[in-house]
């Protein structure tokens, strides 16, 4: 098999024609003469840093090798490297990032999550014959990983951006934890995702969106998945719903109550003008901590209440009845003993934990057993324990601090002498912000610096860490 300068200058077609000359149909009868092994360096990689896939007992008397994302297809190559000219070739899988050296070493630099997958190592002879195929799988661990508790993928979310909006204003339907691979996601009016609801859907390759059938004109949809509505009026209450695909057909389902004030509407129709509404206190709570369910333009001639746990009104969710001729009160299935509910209609949730966050349903029946219903969605987190900070110093005068936590789903943020760290173009964080690093550490980095963990409803920050930078 020869490999001319056009093979090596030629990219794709070069690649396919290297693997053509060589027979594949032989390689996994291989000699048990030399037993190539993979060794990733460092072992546990972390995104963004870099690893080198090392090989040991090349075998002698080669031509080619070559490697692979993959075990079975080997036409997604990252690299080849001809011995007899000395130099490599790229493959399509090549993402710029990859070096391969003369010893069959791959290095990989700037590591991220879609790294993580199976690698092989591809040897040929220079009669044209495989002698080898190793494959070893690359875990590429979330920064997250090594600075929080390890925990399940976060939940997608949607926060209303004001919890309540007056007739004629805006509210941002704000989403929290978009999927990874995230390939196009879809906004729906209620709770239902047939077309004929759909609002809008945006793709995020081309980064383009399509309106659909429920569009009405004053709905703009983002990359980040946010919808906002403008000019809202009150036939815009009620469910909305975010559904996302990712690459690998992934779908999921967010579901958000939009809540709209019409006590101050100048519509001439009282009936519309006026709905029933309820407000969280607070919005976020924290484990322990009372949520008053707090309800508002109550009809004068109500005689049942009924509070569900979720959007459905059926006997299984049921939390409590109230009936107000009677003066009577009736525990359902969905009662945990830390509920109290009042005349006006509102309900207290007690000593609240994680698992009472969710939707919660109130329906009510007048004297002309006329039916109303109204939603809530209520918000419950632990609160942040005080994060731990580890210092690294590395060679050539490079400094990486690490905040370590034990909660999940927090956020952090840094510190410099008890002010917001201000990044320099010498200073990186990680994609969690979990790790700062300094590089090339200057007089004016010393100082004390801290890390705060902190959620919707609490924050804490770690005791202070001292950077002193001598003179040389």
């Amino acid at each position: 098999m020869e490999v001319s300068s056009e093979l090596l200058s030629n990219g794709c077609t070069s690649w396919q024609r290297v693997l053509l000359t060589a027979s594949l149909l032989t390689c996994w009868l291989l000699p048990i003469t030399a037993r190539v092994t993979i060794e990733s360096v460092p072992p546990k990689l972390v995104e963004g840093e870099n690893v080198l896939l090392r090989v040991d007992n090349l075998p002698e008397n080669l031509r080619v090798f070559a490697w692979y994302r993959g075990v079975i297809k080997f036409k997604l190559g990252i690299a080849l490297y001809s011995l007899d000219y000395n130099t490599s070739v790229t493959g399509p899988e090549h993402s710029g990032r990859e070096t391969l050296h003369s010893n069959g070493s791959l290095w990989i630099q700037s590591a991220t999550r879609e790294d993580t997958g199976y690698y092989t190592f591809q040897t040929i002879s220079k009669n044209g014959k495989v002698v080898s195929n190793t494959s070893m799988f690359l875990q590429v661990y979330s920064s997250l990983f090594i600075c929080v508790r390890p925990s399940p993928p976060a939940l997608l979310t949607i926060e209303s951006v004001p919890v309540s909006v007056a007739e004629g204003g805006s509210v941002l339907l704000l989403v929290h934890n978009l999927p990874e691979y995230l390939q196009s996601l879809f906004w729906y009016k209620g709770l239902t995702v047939f077309n004929k609801v759909e609002i809008a859907r945006h793709r995020t390759a081309k980064n383009s969106s399509e309106m659909g059938p429920a569009y009405s004109g004053r709905e703009t949809v983002y990359s980040n998945g946010s919808l906002l509505l403008q000019n809202v009026t009150w036939k815009d209450i009620g469910f909305y719903t975010l559904r996302t695909l990712n690459r690998y057909s992934r779908i999921e389902l967010a579901h958000i109550y939009l809540q709209v004030d019409t006590s101050l509407s100048s519509c001439c129709d009282d009936f519309n003008s006026v709905q029933l509404r309820i407000d969280p206190v607070p919005p976020h709570a924290a484990e322990g901590e009372r949520v008053l369910l707090q309800v508002h333009n109550l009809p004068e001639d109500v005689q049942t209440f009924l509070w569900y746990k979720g959007v459905y009104s059926t006997q299984d969710f049921k939390i409590a009845e109230y009936s107000i001729v009677t003066e009577s009160i009736i525990s359902g299935r969905a009662h945990s003993g830390r509920e109290r509910g009042y005349t006006n209609g509102s309900l207290l949730l007690q000593d609240v934990t994680e698992k009472d966050s969710g939707f919660y349903t109130l329906v009510i029946i007048d004297s002309n057993a006329k039916v109303e219903t109204a939603h809530v969605q209520v918000n419950v987190n632990k609160l942040v324990t005080q994060p731990v900070m580890r210092v690294t110093v590395r060679v050539q005068s490079s400094v990486v601090f690490t905040c370590f936590s034990d909660n999940t789903g927090v956020s952090i943020r840094w510190l410099f002498n008890n002010q917001n760290l201000q990044l320099t173009e010498r200073m990186t964080l990680s994609p969690s912000k979990c790790q700062l690093r300094i590089h090339t550490v200057r007089k004016e980095d010393a100082g004390e610096y801290q890390c705060e963990a902190f959620n919707t409803v609490s924050s804490k920050t770690s005791l202070p860490v001292s950077l002193a930078v001598m003179n040389e």
